[in-house]
């Protein structure tokens, strides 16, 4: 082999420092590009995990929440048969429609005791109530109609009307009633009184001006004092329940008939100011005292269609007319057809059930005045508005402070409009706490159409320190007035 020269080697030495140099180089590269790679792989290794995590975890969230409500819904409509459901009238949506409320004297002792027990056959209604909602104009009416009433059932001869149910169930009550108040009824409900104003405790009380102390000491053994004032599910009970202490009147179940859509009005004011979910746990704790064909979704629907509702004006009550007879030893109650039928006529129409508070046989005595509508396309107008004509200043309080005011918590602090929106109520407004979409770091009020001094009232009863303005299409029109509380009434 030929010696190497000098230069040969040089060039073999740098060729292999070179060559060594490359693939260190290629080592280093192909590492780094690995190690790239596996974090790629780990990081959408993790993202997958993490989705089917989540998405597992939102599934079952999901069948929680569907067996939640469908439990509830399956509660509501225990009982609900063909039968039933054949007798009701379909409605549009957002047309107005009828609810037939039942009261069934069905209450636990008497499901255990040998003389009644379980069967429906063995029961009467209680109580009878009409109830006709109009989503659209935000307007419910009340009529209640006498248990005792006579009627000619054909095949089954002139019975007492609360017997239908006794006779035929849910279904052939529903189709008696419809005819003789010549309405289409869509919507059922059987309600247990004894269970059902134990709500009233869940919604913590409900808000009744109850006109002279009821004195049930012959009935329930209890007592309600007169006024204003904020009743307990016990004290509920005794209004849906008292016959007995408006002996010294006349007839208790008409007057026992107007508490009744007292209180149920006042539940229903409660229950329109809740958000949905907390909603949805109240209708599931009425599950165990209502039957009813509507299920949650459309009661929560319905509840939100009337928010906004004025339960001082835009509430009517009425009581069917009736004479009472003493026929074969038994007492009934003579509809008077005329009046019956012009009363019905008016409610079908959207208007109150009586042209003047001054035709309500209880006025003064039991139950809520409610509002009074000679319009079909007018807003009602409270029984205090008209009370108090004889003095304008007097009409000028009442118009003020009968007002729709929703209450808006834009400052962040939890349970702040809810306070605010009792103590309005306490003054007379009827208000509705709710939550704002934004914060405000001052309080604002705002007044739709012509409710200024409305505006003005509310004002005055938080300090009157707030500014005022007419809405310019920025805000809802739903309510007369738009509280929107800043930071500045935190402490409010």
């Amino acid at each position: 082999m030929s010696r190497k020269t000098k230069h040969a080697e040089k060039i073999e030495k740098s060729l292999a420092s070179s060559d060594a140099s490359n693939a260190i180089s290629r080592g280093a590269a192909a590492l780094d590009r690995y190690t790239s790679l596996r974090k790629k792989r780990t990081r959408k290794s993790f993202l997958k995990g993490f989705a089917t995590v989540f998405g597992t975890a939102l599934a079952a969230v999901v069948i929680v929440a569907w067996i939640y409500i469908s439990g509830i819904n399956a509660s509501l409509r225990a009982g609900i048969d063909n039968a039933l459901l054949n007798q009701l009238h379909v409605t549009e949506a957002g047309d107005p429609f009828y609810i037939l409320l039942l009261g069934v004297d069905k209450d636990q002792e008497r499901v255990n005791s040998k003389d009644y027990g379980a069967d429906n056959h063995a029961y009467r209604s209680d109580s009878i109530m009409l109830a006709r909602v109009d989503p659209k104009n935000k307007k419910v009416t009340l009529v209640s109609i006498h248990r005792d009433t006579l009627v000619d059932m054909g095949k089954n001869g002139k019975q007492k009307i609360n017997a239908a149910y006794a006779l035929g169930g849910a279904s052939y009550a529903t189709e008696v009633i419809s005819k003789f108040a010549g309405v289409p009824i869509s919507h059922y409900a059987d309600i247990d009184f004894d269970n059902f104003v134990s709500v009233v405790d869940t919604i913590g009380g409900i808000d009744v001006n109850v006109p002279i102390k009821v004195d049930d000491s012959k009935g329930t053994g209890q007592v309600v004092e007169a006024g204003q004032q904020t009743l307990n599910g016990q004290q509920a009970l005794v209004l849906c329940r008292a016959r007995h202490a408006y002996d010294a009147y006349g007839d208790g179940d008409m007057y026992r008939a107007a508490n009744q859509r007292m209180v149920i009005s006042a539940i229903g004011k409660k229950i329109l100011q809740l958000d949905p979910v907390t909603m949805a746990s109240v209708i599931a704790k009425l599950s165990g005292s209502v039957t009813t064909d509507m299920d949650v979704n459309s009661i929560i629907g319905l509840a939100t269609s009337l928010r906004g509702l004025n339960s001082a004006t835009d509430i009517y009550h009425g009581m069917e007319p009736t004479t009472s007879k003493y026929v074969n030893e038994t007492w009934y109650e003579i509809c008077n057809t005329a009046a019956w039928k012009k009363m019905m006529q008016r409610v079908d129409q959207g208007l109150s059930p009586y042209e003047s508070e001054d035709d309500n046989p209880t006025k003064g005595l039991a139950g809520v005045t409610g509002g009074i509508n000679n319009s079909p396309n007018g807003s009602g107008s409270s029984s205090s508005d008209s009370n108090s004509a004889a003095t304008s200043s007097a009409t000028t309080n009442a118009t003020e402070y009968s007002g729709s005011v929703h209450v808006l918590n834009a400052a962040g602090v939890t349970g702040l409009a809810g306070r605010i929106s009792s103590s309005l109520s306490n003054q007379g407004f009827d208000a509705v706490a709710d939550t704002a979409r934004n914060n405000y770091s001052h309080t604002l009020i705002v007044y739709n159409g012509d409710h200024e001094a409305r505006a003005n009232a509310v004002n005055k009863a938080l300090g009157g320190d707030i500014e005022v303005i007419k809405n310019d299409g920025s805000y809802d029109t739903s309510y007369d007035v738009i509280l929107i509380v800043g930071a500045d009434k935190s402490n409010g």
